[in-house]
């Protein structure tokens, strides 16, 4: 239960962080999106969630890899998606397979289960 926690936090806060630091792209007239002050309060939500998210990967895992590893999976493709969806920036096929990479990564991880 641990591991669904955590994923789905680091989902939601990557979503998150994706607006905190794009917005500035996608509302370029916005006085909110484009403040610094107010994006880096913004980012206290999305470093807690990130917190929470790691605290309960250690919990299943029992490892801190486990979660830098799924961090950067899900983070990678949460950041193509949403520059596909948002900013319609289409993905090379380099960017493609290492969207693919990036599954793998987050696949084996969360596969690896060792007894402590």
């Amino acid at each position: 239960m641990y591991l669904i926690y955590s994923i789905a936090l680091l989902v939601i806060s990557n979503i998150m962080a994706f607006y905190q630091l794009n917005g500035q792209f996608i509302w370029k007239d916005s006085s909110f999106w484009n403040n610094g002050a107010l994006m880096s309060i913004f980012g206290m939500p999305v470093g807690y969630m990130f917190f929470w998210a790691t605290k309960f990967s250690y919990e299943h895992f029992g490892f801190m890899w486990n979660m830098r590893m799924i961090g950067f999976g899900v983070g990678t493709i949460i950041f193509g998606i949403m520059s596909y969806g948002i900013l319609r920036e289409i993905p090379t096929t380099k960017t493609f397979i290492c969207i693919l990479l990036a599954l793998a990564i987050i696949l084996i991880q969360i596969t690896n289960v060792v007894d402590k």
